[in-house]
């Protein structure tokens, strides 16, 4: 029977600030090795007899399928609990339900509003706590996201990623990564709806730079990406919302003003004819269907880690 935790002490997986950049370069190493065992029809079940409790306040199509696939191919099971249907959503303290659950579980992944539900759990976990998404971040999607582009464009560091549209916990992330990582955001939103450096924790502003003009932000850049006008939780602004985001879509002529080689990344679901038109989210700079499968590969290579440290990736 194997131990429930890793070698060393717990490690969480809350902010993509969390890890290094040397620890991010083993999880996309690992995250490649993983994914080749996948595409030959290779078994690897390192999480054999280990279980993934998965939280849902928000609701979600590729968090729970790409979790709960992932830790059935590490060999290990998945159970769902929706706030809806558990004591959670019955004013159960959030640290008295970290303290059960975690005894009963290897990993827990929670989805959720507030960031400070996700920091309150794993201040009382007993195992690796994954922020599945929260209104300030989404780190396992960056993660794919960055994983997608080192898989068509090689290492990120250097290059530019531009953000257009809402300042939301997508962009948040991004922001993040590129001080971890050692790339540039140029961010391009709306008048009031303006990046907040010390609410993402920035620790300075050599990474990122604001664009009034989206056209200027994606000007040179070798990632254009963007997200929904309307994230969850916030469905009563939607209509004031399509006012505001109007010169914010990403068409093909901002495409044209990227490099040649730039790609797109959206994390889904989209809405074209807002956000992105359809003829560059079904174009040919487009890798978003590869975006969403690689949220599969890299979380494994994440709940690898979280659970048993440090693997030998084999050639």
């Amino acid at each position: 029977m194997g131990l429930k935790t890793n070698t060393g002490s717990i490690r969480h997986f809350l902010q993509f600030k969390d890890f290094s950049r040397e620890e991010y370069d083993y999880l996309f190493a690992r995250t490649r090795w993983i994914k080749d065992q996948f595409k030959s029809y290779r078994q690897y079940w390192p999480l054999s007899d280990r279980s993934l409790v998965m939280i849902f306040e928000k609701a979600s199509t590729r968090t729970r399928l790409s979790f709960e696939a992932g830790i059935q191919q590490l060999g290990g099971s998945a159970i769902y609990l929706n706030t809806r249907d558990s004591q959670l959503g019955r004013g159960e303290p959030v640290e008295d339900a970290a303290q059960v659950i975690s005894r009963m579980s290897d990993l827990v992944m929670i989805r959720t509003f507030e960031q400070d539900i996700v920091e309150r759990f794993a201040a009382n976990s007993r195992v690796p706590v994954i922020n599945g998404l929260t209104n300030e971040y989404h780190p396992c999607q960056i993660m794919a996201d960055i994983y997608t582009f080192i898989e068509h464009r090689g290492p990120i560091q250097g290059k530019t990623v531009a953000w257009i549209g809402d300042s939301n916990n997508m962009c948040n992330t991004w922001l993040q990564a590129a001080e971890v990582l050692d790339f540039r955001v140029h961010v391009s939103t709306p008048p009031g709806y303006e990046i907040e450096p010390e609410r993402v924790g920035l620790v300075g502003t050599d990474h990122f730079q604001q664009f009034a003009d989206p056209m200027e932000a994606a000007r040179g850049a070798d990632i254009v990406t963007t997200d929904v006008w309307t994230s969850m939780g916030y469905e009563a602004e939607n209509e004031e919302r399509l006012k505001d985001f109007a010169d914010w879509q990403v068409d093909a002529e901002m495409m044209r003003v990227a490099r040649e080689d730039a790609i797109f990344l959206h994390c889904l679901p989209a809405h074209r004819g807002e956000e992105v038109t359809a003829e560059v989210i079904d174009g040919p700079q487009s890798v978003v269907w590869d975006e969403a499968e690689n949220r599969l590969h890299t979380q494994k290579a994440l709940m690898e880690y979280l659970v048993l440290g440090r693997i030998q990736t084999e050639s």
